[in-house]
């Protein structure tokens, strides 16, 4: 691979950017919990909910959201037109959701990832993004876990990908996003075998958060 340093100072960028866990700023401005203090103990939307503070949830996701699709957008902005293009998007695309599960301005200890995902899949190519978001919605409408309906997403997503993208770098960036993502989930697909992954409620909730 032929890296240039605007190359790199852009995949710096991606991780930085994705470093920014919103759960945790949120929180501290609105002078609400760590959420890595309680229930799943993520940095994530989902677990910031939990605290009561639906609005500080909202924030929460649109700014993990934000940063995954700002991320992608700049890339086509100021590379479309490189070489390397496909391979940038690829790269930053990644970085973004490593940065977010962990953050280097919080001790390495972020959120799952999936807000941050469906911006990155969203910026990536719009009918990828929502077809993850209706899937999800679908399996939390039926059985009312969050986790449950990101699991099935993160699994079909990547399988919609490939249909669309063939054998690509696009392809690629989505698939390891979402083993990466379907990796941090491990403790609620083993509540989930086992019939005790929680629906999503309260404070005190297992590990459900985004």
């Amino acid at each position: 691979m032929d890296y240039k340093f605007i190359d790199i100072l852009f995949y710096c960028f991606s991780y930085l950017v994705g470093s920014l866990s919103f759960a945790i700023i949120v929180s501290k401005l609105m002078n609400i919990e760590d959420p890595r203090s309680y229930g799943s103990q993520n940095a994530g939307a989902t677990n910031v909910m939990r605290s009561g503070n639906k609005f500080a949830g909202f924030l929460t996701f649109f700014g993990d959201f934000a940063k995954g699709f700002i991320v992608v957008i700049l890339a086509k902005l100021f590379f479309r037109h490189d070489l390397n293009f496909e391979q940038i998007l690829a790269i930053s695309s990644t970085l973004v959701i490593i940065g977010h599960i962990f953050p280097v301005f919080f001790k390495f200890k972020g959120g799952i990832g999936v807000a941050t995902a469906i911006g990155v899949f969203l910026g990536i190519y719009y009918i990828v993004g929502l077809y993850f978001v209706v899937v999800w919605f679908i399996i939390y409408k039926l059985f009312k876990v969050s986790s449950l309906a990101a699991i099935v997403a993160l699994i079909v997503t990547p399988v919609y990908a490939f249909f669309y993208f063939g054998d690509s770098l696009r392809f690629g960036a989505i698939l390891i996003i979402s083993i990466i993502v379907l990796a941090k989930h491990r403790t609620n697909i083993l509540r989930l075998f086992v019939g005790k992954e929680h629906k999503f409620s309260s404070h005190q909730d297992g590990n459900n958060g985004k």
